[in-house]
């Protein structure tokens, strides 16, 4: 077996791992990025971009079937599954090829394929052939999809989770979807824009990621209105029946059956823990076996070991991978000489119909941490732009500090909710006071303006402004 001795070993090629081999690079060139699958990020391969590929799918039937609202009648829509799954493969393709030739770029000697796992704190074993001997270590092997016990073994290939469904080579009849998520609510979503018959069973009461009951409400009785959606899901057994597969389940206490093509499981995903023989390494772990660490370093404990990404638990979002990616590597690559660096403000955004969106801290946060708030809101139902383009559901619930007047975050389902994401992220960012967001431009006609009307009630329930008026005249009619 081969020993190689380097400075800074990095295990994973996804997103944090890709990052952290830049930001190492710029401190050393005796590094190497070891990874045991394809490259190709989790965000190109089977992740946002494929999912985002399959929702613009969606969104063009949606039109078709809206567009009479606006006295524009379409001819009869026709959904050709296997040429939306074949764009859906060919695009996300395209993206994966622009990953691994950025990878392929960088020398050979830089690269090592391979399954990491940890002998010591210092030294990996890369599968039967290689040892790598490292003076630092960035983990940021990602995450896998969490499937039920016994699923797999009870449902074959009935049971799919994401990572699947971007192959498909047409779109099936009927699909069963688990769990209340993000990925859950986008995929079920989609597919039954798409002409799929689709039911959801959530648990926990879990929407996509909202956290204000207020706004989780809104959203449980918009989507279950739209599809067959229950957030509350009870009693349910599945089990295989000739071609597909059999549900039985309760709602308002009657049993139900239903039959479907496929099994969507969408319950979560698990840090790719296993098999790196962590507990090797001697260093702190917390009771379910994670490793701890700072999350302004990537530091776990006070050792040579870094850890960035979905693998560490800690907001599975690519942005939030890249930037732990960056820190973690610039890190390894200058230690000693550890730097915490700030993260930027949260954002979240579900590309959900409508979209849900939240940005800096969510309302669970702001109940959890004490700090006094107020809560300003507006409705889309009545708002003019969102009532011009027909898409006048949803709403948007701002914080701000008690006080200072600090505008802290929002939580949103409603219209351009990834843009007005964004926008309000900035805002948190910025640490802005109510005030001088209301004081920056507002132009007419457009969703924004609805920002605004919620930020004026936000205003004068912290006692820093009037009563906003119902029909102000800058505002123009159903701002």
């Amino acid at each position: 077996m081969k020993t190689i001795h380097v400075e800074v070993a990095i295990i994973g090629a996804g997103t944090a791992g890709m990052n952290a081999y830049r930001a190492a690079r710029e401190h050393t060139d005796n590094l190497i990025l070891i990874e045991g699958k394809a490259y190709g990020t989790t965000c190109a391969r089977v992740g946002c971009m494929p999912s985002k590929l399959l929702i613009a799918a969606a969104e063009a039937a949606k039109s078709v079937r809206e567009a009479s609202q606006f006295g524009v009648k379409a001819t009869q829509l026709s959904i050709n599954g296997s040429a939306v799954m074949a764009r859906v493969r060919s695009e996300r393709d395209r993206f994966v090829s622009f990953v691994v030739e950025s990878a392929m770029s960088w020398p050979d000697d830089h690269r090592l394929n391979g399954s990491a796992k940890f002998l010591d704190a210092h030294r990996l074993q890369v599968d039967n052939h290689t040892i790598v001997v490292a003076e630092r270590i960035v983990i940021a092997t990602g995450s896998s999809p969490e499937i039920p016990e016994g699923w797999k073994d009870d449902l074959g290939h009935r049971l799919i989770v994401n990572d699947d469904l971007f192959d498909w080579v047409d779109l099936p009849s009927s699909v069963a979807v688990f769990g209340g998520g993000v990925v859950g609510l986008e995929l079920a979503q989609a597919l039954h824009h798409l002409g799929v018959r689709v039911r959801q069973f959530g648990r926990n009461g879990t929407i996509g990621p909202l956290t204000d009951p207020i706004v989780k409400n809104y959203a449980r009785q918009l989507f279950s209105a739209k599809y067959q959606f229950d957030p509350n899901t009870q009693a349910v057994t599945i089990r295989p029946d000739g071609a597909g597969v059999a549900i039985t389940y309760s709602q308002n206490g009657v049993a139900n059956s239903e039959y479907f093509d496929y099994v969507l499981a969408t319950v979560g995903r698990r840090p790719n823990l296993q098999g790196l023989n962590f507990e090797n390494t001697g260093l702190p772990i917390d009771d379910a076996g994670r490793p701890l660490f700072d999350r302004t370093t990537g530091q776990i404990g006070h050792s040579h070991v870094f850890i960035a990404g979905d693998v560490s638990g800690d907001r599975s979002l690519l942005h939030e991978a890249a930037d732990a990616g960056r820190i973690c590597g610039d890190n390894a690559g200058r230690y000693p000489d550890i730097r915490a660096r700030p993260r930027r403000a949260p954002l979240f955004i579900a590309f959900s119909s409508p979209q849900m969106a939240m940005a800096g801290a969510s309302h669970r946060d702001l109940i959890e941490s004490g700090i006094p708030f107020s809560v300003g809101a507006v409705s889309f139902e009545d708002q003019g732009r969102s009532r011009v383009m027909g898409c006048n559901q949803g709403l948007l619930r701002v914080y701000g500090e008690i006080g200072s007047g600090r505008f802290l975050g929002m939580e949103m389902i409603g219209p351009a909710a990834e843009h007005i994401g964004h926008l309000l992220a900035w805002a948190v960012q910025q640490q802005m006071t109510v005030q001088a967001m209301l004081d920056c431009p507002f132009y007419h006609p457009v969703i924004e303006e609805g920002v605004r009307s919620a930020l004026r009630q936000l205003r004068h329930n912290l006692k820093m402004g009037s009563l906003p008026l119902e029909h102000c005249l800058d505002c123009g009619p159903g701002a």
